[in-house]
């Protein structure tokens, strides 16, 4: 095969893969992860759902995917086999959403599908990221991350025109299962199938000596993009009723997150990963604070576009970063900055439940997070001085 034929082929191959890993984390983190924020002013209709028990419902599902995220850590299984495993649970757990009206059950759906969805996350971001790497294409993270802005906004699409029709809470939830399994079933063998390099092992010292400061400003940042991720639509239909306008605070959300990756994937080898990290999460603090400083919808439509564009380009860059400085024991590092971030939008809900029964608005646990974002991107700013700063796309 020719030089030229050899290139197009494994151009094709890469882009394959980035498709696949698209698809799997629009699956898992449009439906699995965030399609009960849309749900969340549909279910408030017909079913009855107060504001505080969507933040339980929301707790649930966070609750999962911290266990999610250290159960895909320390399972004897490689990432294919958590990848598969989580989107069939993905599947299944929104699907059950539609059966019944109890409260209990659906704090049980919500927690299966928290779990699912850690562990399609983890396995693609090891699996597409090594296997880009290893074809010599690591600047298509950006599309395998972009699926997550587009799971969202597809996901959001469909409950506002649901909505819109007057269909209620458990067909739209049914239909969003669908959609998951022909999601699931076309990346299923691309992506899932087990290869000889998904074994992970031992980091450098230095690297681990740094590996807390990275989980802990990602854990932040669980924290602080998780209120507006889960309340901005509900805050929208407080201010207008009609589905057809505060239903688009959530597709621009995802549109936002998955133009974002794509073109911050291009610039990432100008700024640095924790620079372009750092500067992310001094946009998303913004986008938090817009609500407390005004209660106009147009401060909400800009929180959507500040949050969204901001919350994968942190978590591209934060995967990339991880596979930088721990190589063969990214999947271990992955896992565990992934449960700190589970952790701290585990917190997130809660304390919005915890203010509610106090009383006090949703400004307040909204300026908690935005002081804690811009803690995370001083953190990130203060490097070890004997480290270097690695730029561009993470190398395989």
């Amino acid at each position: 095969m020719s030089a030229p034929a050899a290139s197009v082929g494994g151009d094709r191959a890469a882009l394959r893969v980035a498709l696949a890993g698209a698809l799997a984390l629009a699956v898992a983190m449009g439906i699995g992860r965030f399609a009960f924020t849309p749900m969340l002013p549909m279910m408030q209709v017909d079913a009855g759902l107060s504001l505080t028990g969507g933040g339980w419902l929301a707790s649930a599902n966070y609750l999962g995917y911290l266990v999610g995220a250290l159960s895909a850590g320390r399972l004897a299984l490689v990432p294919s086999q958590l990848f598969r495993g989580g989107l069939l649970a993905v599947v299944l757990s929104t699907a059950a959403m539609a059966v019944g009206d109890s409260f209990v059950l659906w704090l049980i759906w919500r927690f299966v599908a928290g779990v699912a969805s850690a562990w399609v996350l983890v396995a693609t971001a090891s699996l597409a990221l090594a296997r880009l790497g290893a074809m010599g294409r690591p600047q298509l993270a950006g599309g395998v991350f972009a699926g997550v802005g587009l799971g969202v906004a597809a996901a959001g699409l469909v409950c506002m025109g649901l909505a819109a029709m007057g269909v209620s809470s458990e067909p739209a939830w049914l239909a969003l299962a669908g959609i998951a399994a022909v999601g699931a079933a076309l990346v299923w063998r691309p992506l899932g199938a087990t290869t000889a390099t998904e074994h992970g092992g031992v980091a450098p010292p230095r690297a681990q000596a740094s590996f807390w400061h990275l989980s802990l400003a990602y854990g932040l940042l669980g924290f602080g993009y998780i209120l507006p991720a889960t309340f901005l639509p509900a805050q929208a239909r407080a201010l207008i009723a009609d589905p057809t306008v505060f239903g688009w605070v959530w597709p621009v959300f995802g549109a936002a997150a998955a133009a974002s990756t794509l073109l911050a994937s291009r610039f990432a080898h100008q700024l640095g990963r924790r620079q372009l990290w750092a500067l992310a999460h001094a946009v998303m603090a913004v986008g938090v604070a817009l609500p407390v400083v005004s209660g106009g919808l147009w401060a909400l439509v800009l929180a959507a576009m500040c949050v969204g564009g901001t919350f994968m380009v942190i978590t591209m860059t934060a995967m990339q970063e991880a596979r930088a400085v721990a190589g063969a024991a990214a999947p271990r590092l992955i896992a565990d900055m992934t449960a700190a971030f589970a952790l701290g939008q585990l917190l997130g809900p809660m304390v919005v439940s915890l203010t509610g029964a106090l009383a006090l608005p949703i400004e307040w646990p909204l300026s908690l997070a935005a002081f804690g974002l811009l803690f995370g991107a001083a953190l990130l700013m203060r490097r070890d001085p004997q480290a270097r700063l690695e730029k561009g796309p993470s190398t395989p």
